[in-house]
Protein backbone atom coordinates (compact mmCIF):
# COMPACT_ATOMS: atom_id res chain seq x y z
CA UNK A 1 0.00 0.00 0.00
CA UNK A 2 1.41 3.35 -1.04
CA UNK A 3 1.48 6.26 1.42
CA UNK A 4 -0.55 8.31 -1.04
CA UNK A 5 -2.96 5.65 -2.23
CA UNK A 6 -5.97 4.51 -0.18
CA UNK A 7 -6.01 1.01 1.27
CA UNK A 8 -8.13 -1.14 -1.06
CA UNK A 9 -10.61 -3.34 0.82
CA UNK A 10 -12.74 -6.08 -0.67
CA UNK A 11 -15.98 -7.00 1.11
CA UNK A 12 -17.39 -10.52 0.93
CA UNK A 13 -21.06 -10.66 1.95
CA UNK A 14 -23.46 -7.85 1.12
CA UNK A 15 -26.63 -8.78 2.98
CA UNK A 16 -28.36 -6.76 5.71
CA UNK A 17 -25.33 -6.75 8.00
CA UNK A 18 -22.86 -6.43 5.15
CA UNK A 19 -24.66 -3.28 3.96
CA UNK A 20 -23.58 -1.57 7.19
CA UNK A 21 -19.97 -2.32 6.34
CA UNK A 22 -20.54 -1.00 2.80
CA UNK A 23 -21.81 2.31 4.18
CA UNK A 24 -18.82 2.83 6.48
CA UNK A 25 -16.27 1.77 3.88
CA UNK A 26 -17.75 4.22 1.38
CA UNK A 27 -18.29 7.22 3.64
CA UNK A 28 -16.52 7.06 7.00
CA UNK A 29 -12.96 5.84 6.56
CA UNK A 30 -10.52 8.38 5.07
CA UNK A 31 -7.59 6.64 3.43
CA UNK A 32 -9.66 3.53 2.67
CA UNK A 33 -11.34 2.54 -0.58
CA UNK A 34 -14.03 -0.11 -1.11
CA UNK A 35 -12.50 -1.64 -4.23
CA UNK A 36 -14.60 -4.79 -4.74
CA UNK A 37 -17.66 -6.64 -3.48
CA UNK A 38 -18.71 -10.27 -3.54
CA UNK A 39 -22.22 -11.56 -3.03
CA UNK A 40 -23.94 -14.84 -3.74
CA UNK A 41 -26.91 -13.37 -5.65
CA UNK A 42 -24.98 -11.05 -7.93
CA UNK A 43 -27.96 -10.52 -10.23
CA UNK A 44 -29.90 -8.66 -7.52
CA UNK A 45 -27.63 -5.63 -7.65
CA UNK A 46 -26.71 -3.34 -4.78
CA UNK A 47 -28.81 -0.19 -4.50
CA UNK A 48 -26.54 1.09 -1.71
CA UNK A 49 -23.67 1.48 -4.19
CA UNK A 50 -23.45 5.01 -5.62
CA UNK A 51 -21.30 3.88 -8.54
CA UNK A 52 -20.96 0.99 -10.94
CA UNK A 53 -17.19 1.39 -10.91
CA UNK A 54 -16.87 -1.01 -7.98
CA UNK A 55 -16.74 -4.56 -9.36
CA UNK A 56 -19.20 -7.06 -7.89
CA UNK A 57 -18.05 -10.67 -7.99
CA UNK A 58 -20.09 -13.83 -7.59
CA UNK A 59 -17.06 -15.86 -6.47
CA UNK A 60 -14.98 -14.87 -3.44
CA UNK A 61 -11.86 -16.29 -5.10
CA UNK A 62 -12.11 -13.71 -7.86
CA UNK A 63 -12.41 -10.90 -5.33
CA UNK A 64 -9.39 -12.10 -3.35
CA UNK A 65 -7.38 -12.43 -6.58
CA UNK A 66 -8.21 -8.87 -7.64
CA UNK A 67 -4.91 -6.93 -7.41
CA UNK A 68 -6.81 -3.82 -6.26
CA UNK A 69 -7.92 -5.68 -3.12
CA UNK A 70 -5.24 -5.36 -0.44
CA UNK A 71 -7.32 -6.56 2.54
CA UNK A 72 -10.49 -8.60 2.92
CA UNK A 73 -13.55 -8.16 5.15
CA UNK A 74 -15.87 -11.17 5.50
CA UNK A 75 -19.53 -10.77 6.53
CA UNK A 76 -20.95 -14.17 5.61
CA UNK A 77 -22.53 -17.10 7.46
CA UNK A 78 -19.81 -18.77 9.56
CA UNK A 79 -20.05 -21.97 7.51
CA UNK A 80 -18.25 -20.11 4.67
CA UNK A 81 -15.52 -18.45 6.72
CA UNK A 82 -12.97 -21.28 6.74
CA UNK A 83 -12.53 -21.59 2.99
CA UNK A 84 -12.59 -17.81 2.47
CA UNK A 85 -10.00 -17.27 5.19
CA UNK A 86 -7.65 -19.91 3.80
CA UNK A 87 -7.89 -18.35 0.33
CA UNK A 88 -7.07 -14.89 1.73
CA UNK A 89 -4.17 -16.30 3.74
CA UNK A 90 -2.82 -18.00 0.61
CA UNK A 91 -2.95 -14.61 -1.13
CA UNK A 92 -1.19 -12.98 1.87
CA UNK A 93 -4.04 -10.49 2.37
CA UNK A 94 -5.09 -9.31 5.88
CA UNK A 95 -8.57 -10.49 6.81
CA UNK A 96 -11.32 -9.30 9.15
CA UNK A 97 -14.03 -11.89 9.87
CA UNK A 98 -17.41 -10.95 11.37
CA UNK A 99 -18.19 -13.01 14.47
CA UNK A 100 -18.45 -15.89 15.00
CA UNK A 101 -15.07 -16.65 13.50
CA UNK A 102 -16.24 -20.09 12.32
CA UNK A 103 -18.97 -22.69 12.73
CA UNK A 104 -16.83 -24.94 14.92
CA UNK A 105 -13.74 -24.63 17.07
CA UNK A 106 -11.90 -27.07 14.80
CA UNK A 107 -12.47 -24.77 11.81
CA UNK A 108 -11.52 -21.72 13.88
CA UNK A 109 -8.24 -23.31 14.97
CA UNK A 110 -7.43 -24.20 11.36
CA UNK A 111 -7.96 -20.56 10.36
CA UNK A 112 -5.80 -19.22 13.19
CA UNK A 113 -2.96 -21.67 12.56
CA UNK A 114 -2.95 -20.94 8.82
CA UNK A 115 -2.84 -17.18 9.38
CA UNK A 116 -0.12 -17.38 12.02
CA UNK A 117 2.07 -19.73 9.97
CA UNK A 118 1.77 -17.43 6.95
CA UNK A 119 2.27 -14.25 8.98
CA UNK A 120 -1.08 -12.86 7.81
CA UNK A 121 -3.15 -10.55 10.04
CA UNK A 122 -6.43 -12.17 11.12
CA UNK A 123 -8.89 -10.12 13.19
CA UNK A 124 -12.26 -11.17 14.58
CA UNK A 125 -15.08 -8.61 14.44
CA UNK A 126 -16.38 -9.06 17.98
CA UNK A 127 -17.94 -5.62 17.63
CA UNK A 128 -19.50 -5.45 21.10
CA UNK A 129 -16.02 -4.87 22.52
CA UNK A 130 -16.23 -1.39 20.99
CA UNK A 131 -19.62 -0.51 22.49
CA UNK A 132 -19.41 2.63 24.65
CA UNK A 133 -21.42 1.15 27.52
CA UNK A 134 -19.30 -2.00 27.59
CA UNK A 135 -16.10 0.06 27.55
CA UNK A 136 -17.34 2.19 30.46
CA UNK A 137 -18.29 -0.96 32.36
CA UNK A 138 -14.80 -2.36 31.86
CA UNK A 139 -13.33 0.90 33.13
CA UNK A 140 -15.47 0.94 36.30
CA UNK A 141 -15.57 -2.74 37.27
CA UNK A 142 -12.68 -2.42 39.71
CA UNK A 143 -14.77 0.05 41.78
CA UNK A 144 -17.08 -2.72 43.02
CA UNK A 145 -14.24 -4.73 44.53
CA UNK A 146 -13.47 -8.42 43.97
CA UNK A 147 -16.15 -9.87 41.70
CA UNK A 148 -18.65 -12.38 43.08
CA UNK A 149 -20.76 -13.18 40.01
CA UNK A 150 -22.25 -11.68 36.85
CA UNK A 151 -25.37 -12.15 34.75
CA UNK A 152 -25.94 -11.41 31.06
CA UNK A 153 -29.22 -11.17 29.14
CA UNK A 154 -29.33 -10.98 25.36
CA UNK A 155 -32.76 -11.39 23.78
CA UNK A 156 -33.16 -10.30 20.18
CA UNK A 157 -36.46 -9.96 18.38
CA UNK A 158 -37.19 -11.67 15.09
CA UNK A 159 -37.39 -8.96 12.44
CA UNK A 160 -40.91 -8.05 11.30
CA UNK A 161 -41.53 -9.53 7.87
CA UNK A 162 -38.35 -11.60 8.03
CA UNK A 163 -38.54 -14.98 6.40
CA UNK A 164 -38.06 -17.77 8.90
CA UNK A 165 -35.95 -20.41 7.18
CA UNK A 166 -36.89 -24.05 7.43
CA UNK A 167 -35.03 -25.75 10.29
CA UNK A 168 -31.80 -27.37 9.13
CA UNK A 169 -30.43 -30.26 11.16
CA UNK A 170 -26.90 -29.56 12.38
CA UNK A 171 -27.19 -25.77 12.07
CA UNK A 172 -26.41 -23.78 15.22
CA UNK A 173 -28.68 -20.94 16.27
CA UNK A 174 -28.90 -18.10 18.79
CA UNK A 175 -26.02 -19.25 20.99
CA UNK A 176 -23.44 -19.08 18.22
CA UNK A 177 -25.13 -16.32 16.20
CA UNK A 178 -25.22 -13.61 18.88
CA UNK A 179 -24.66 -15.36 22.20
CA UNK A 180 -21.00 -15.61 21.17
CA UNK A 181 -20.78 -11.89 22.02
CA UNK A 182 -21.38 -12.74 25.68
CA UNK A 183 -18.95 -15.66 25.62
CA UNK A 184 -16.32 -13.20 24.36
CA UNK A 185 -17.22 -10.42 26.82
CA UNK A 186 -16.34 -12.48 29.91
CA UNK A 187 -12.59 -12.66 29.14
CA UNK A 188 -12.64 -9.12 27.71
CA UNK A 189 -14.11 -7.63 30.89
CA UNK A 190 -12.32 -9.81 33.44
CA UNK A 191 -9.05 -10.77 31.78
CA UNK A 192 -9.86 -14.39 32.65
CA UNK A 193 -10.60 -17.25 30.27
CA UNK A 194 -13.76 -19.32 30.60
CA UNK A 195 -12.65 -22.80 31.66
CA UNK A 196 -15.94 -24.70 32.09
CA UNK A 197 -19.61 -24.36 31.15
CA UNK A 198 -23.02 -25.84 31.73
CA UNK A 199 -25.67 -25.22 29.09
CA UNK A 200 -29.33 -25.96 28.40
CA UNK A 201 -30.88 -25.37 24.96
CA UNK A 202 -34.51 -25.37 23.86
CA UNK A 203 -33.48 -27.75 21.07
CA UNK A 204 -30.26 -29.42 20.00
CA UNK A 205 -28.72 -28.49 16.64
CA UNK A 206 -29.23 -32.11 15.55
CA UNK A 207 -32.96 -31.33 15.58
CA UNK A 208 -33.11 -27.62 14.62
CA UNK A 209 -31.20 -24.38 15.33
CA UNK A 210 -31.46 -23.36 19.00
CA UNK A 211 -33.50 -20.26 19.81
CA UNK A 212 -32.85 -20.24 23.58
CA UNK A 213 -29.80 -20.99 25.70
CA UNK A 214 -29.14 -20.78 29.44
CA UNK A 215 -25.41 -20.89 30.15
CA UNK A 216 -23.37 -21.02 33.35
CA UNK A 217 -19.75 -20.16 32.62
CA UNK A 218 -16.88 -20.39 35.12
CA UNK A 219 -13.59 -18.52 34.78
CA UNK A 220 -10.11 -19.47 35.96
CA UNK A 221 -10.67 -17.83 39.36
CA UNK A 222 -14.08 -19.48 39.80
CA UNK A 223 -16.17 -16.42 38.87
CA UNK A 224 -19.64 -17.57 37.83
CA UNK A 225 -21.38 -15.90 34.88
CA UNK A 226 -24.97 -16.77 34.03
CA UNK A 227 -26.26 -16.03 30.52
CA UNK A 228 -29.80 -15.87 29.16
CA UNK A 229 -29.72 -15.90 25.34
CA UNK A 230 -32.87 -16.04 23.20
CA UNK A 231 -34.69 -15.18 20.02
CA UNK A 232 -38.02 -13.59 21.00
CA UNK A 233 -41.17 -12.48 19.22
CA UNK A 234 -40.91 -8.83 20.24
CA UNK A 235 -38.69 -6.52 22.24
CA UNK A 236 -34.93 -6.49 22.76
CA UNK A 237 -33.00 -6.84 26.02
CA UNK A 238 -29.23 -6.37 26.18
CA UNK A 239 -27.85 -5.97 29.68
CA UNK A 240 -25.35 -7.29 32.17
CA UNK A 241 -25.20 -7.06 35.98
CA UNK A 242 -22.03 -7.39 38.00
CA UNK A 243 -21.91 -7.98 41.74
CA UNK A 244 -18.76 -7.34 43.74
CA UNK A 245 -17.90 -7.19 47.42
CA UNK A 246 -18.22 -3.39 47.43
CA UNK A 247 -21.11 -2.74 45.07
CA UNK A 248 -23.10 -3.55 41.94
CA UNK A 249 -23.14 -2.21 38.37
CA UNK A 250 -25.80 -2.70 35.69
CA UNK A 251 -24.95 -1.93 32.05
CA UNK A 252 -27.59 -1.82 29.30
CA UNK A 253 -25.93 -1.63 25.89
CA UNK A 254 -29.22 -1.47 23.99
CA UNK A 255 -30.51 1.65 25.79
CA UNK A 256 -26.94 2.91 26.40
CA UNK A 257 -27.34 3.36 30.15
CA UNK A 258 -25.41 2.40 33.26
CA UNK A 259 -26.53 2.34 36.87
CA UNK A 260 -25.31 0.97 40.16
CA UNK A 261 -24.35 1.49 43.74
CA UNK A 262 -20.82 1.50 45.12
CA UNK A 263 -20.10 1.31 48.83
CA UNK A 264 -22.21 3.72 50.89
CA UNK A 265 -22.51 6.26 48.07
CA UNK A 266 -25.88 7.17 46.60
CA UNK A 267 -27.02 5.02 43.67
CA UNK A 268 -26.02 6.44 40.29
CA UNK A 269 -27.51 6.29 36.82
CA UNK A 270 -26.17 7.81 33.66
CA UNK A 271 -26.65 7.80 29.91
CA UNK A 272 -23.70 6.79 27.76
CA UNK A 273 -22.81 8.46 24.47
CA UNK A 274 -23.03 5.71 21.83
CA UNK A 275 -20.42 4.99 19.20
CA UNK A 276 -20.78 3.02 15.97
CA UNK A 277 -19.22 -0.34 16.76
CA UNK A 278 -18.75 -1.57 13.18
CA UNK A 279 -16.98 1.66 12.27
CA UNK A 280 -14.73 1.36 15.33
CA UNK A 281 -13.95 -2.24 14.36
CA UNK A 282 -12.98 -1.21 10.84
CA UNK A 283 -10.81 1.62 12.18
CA UNK A 284 -8.98 -0.88 14.41
CA UNK A 285 -8.48 -3.29 11.49
CA UNK A 286 -7.07 -0.58 9.23
CA UNK A 287 -4.83 0.75 12.01
CA UNK A 288 -3.38 -2.73 12.60
CA UNK A 289 -2.59 -3.05 8.87
CA UNK A 290 -1.05 0.42 8.60
CA UNK A 291 1.12 0.00 11.71
CA UNK A 292 1.92 -3.67 11.08
CA UNK A 293 0.80 -4.45 14.62
CA UNK A 294 -1.48 -7.12 16.16
CA UNK A 295 -5.19 -6.27 16.01
CA UNK A 296 -7.02 -5.59 19.30
CA UNK A 297 -9.22 -8.67 18.73
CA UNK A 298 -7.13 -11.47 17.30
CA UNK A 299 -8.09 -14.63 15.51
CA UNK A 300 -7.22 -16.48 18.71
CA UNK A 301 -9.74 -14.35 20.61
CA UNK A 302 -12.41 -15.33 18.11
CA UNK A 303 -11.34 -18.96 18.29
CA UNK A 304 -11.62 -19.03 22.09
CA UNK A 305 -15.21 -17.76 21.90
CA UNK A 306 -16.13 -20.49 19.42
CA UNK A 307 -14.43 -23.08 21.65
CA UNK A 308 -16.62 -21.97 24.56
CA UNK A 309 -19.68 -22.19 22.29
CA UNK A 310 -18.69 -25.72 21.30
CA UNK A 311 -18.37 -26.61 24.99
CA UNK A 312 -21.90 -25.25 25.52
CA UNK A 313 -23.29 -27.42 22.74
CA UNK A 314 -21.48 -30.46 24.16
CA UNK A 315 -22.93 -29.71 27.61
CA UNK A 316 -26.46 -29.47 26.17
CA UNK A 317 -25.99 -32.84 24.47
CA UNK A 318 -25.03 -34.27 27.87
CA UNK A 319 -28.13 -32.89 29.58
CA UNK A 320 -26.47 -29.83 31.07
CA UNK A 321 -23.39 -31.53 32.49
CA UNK A 322 -20.27 -29.46 33.13
CA UNK A 323 -17.85 -29.47 30.18
CA UNK A 324 -14.24 -28.28 30.26
CA UNK A 325 -13.25 -25.90 27.48
CA UNK A 326 -9.83 -27.55 27.49
CA UNK A 327 -11.46 -30.83 26.45
CA UNK A 328 -12.89 -29.09 23.41
CA UNK A 329 -9.58 -27.40 22.62
CA UNK A 330 -7.62 -30.64 22.82
CA UNK A 331 -10.18 -32.86 21.09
Amino acid sequence: MSMTMPLGIGLIGAGRHGSRYIHHLLHDLPGVSLTALCRKRIEEGLPSLPTTEIPVYGDYRALIADPAVEAVVVVTPPSLCLEICLEAVKAKKPILVEKPLASTSSEARTMVMAAEEAGVLLMTAQTLRFDSTILLLKERLTEIGPLRYATFTSRIETKVGAQVPSPISGQCGALLEFGVHLLDLVPFLTGEEVVAVRCELDQLPTVAPDTMAIVQAHTVSGLRCVMDIARVGAGRVARTEWVGTKGQIVADWFHQRMSGVIGHSAPFERAVQPQQTILATLHAFVRAIETNSPPPITGRDGCRAVEVADACYRSAELGGASVSVREIREA
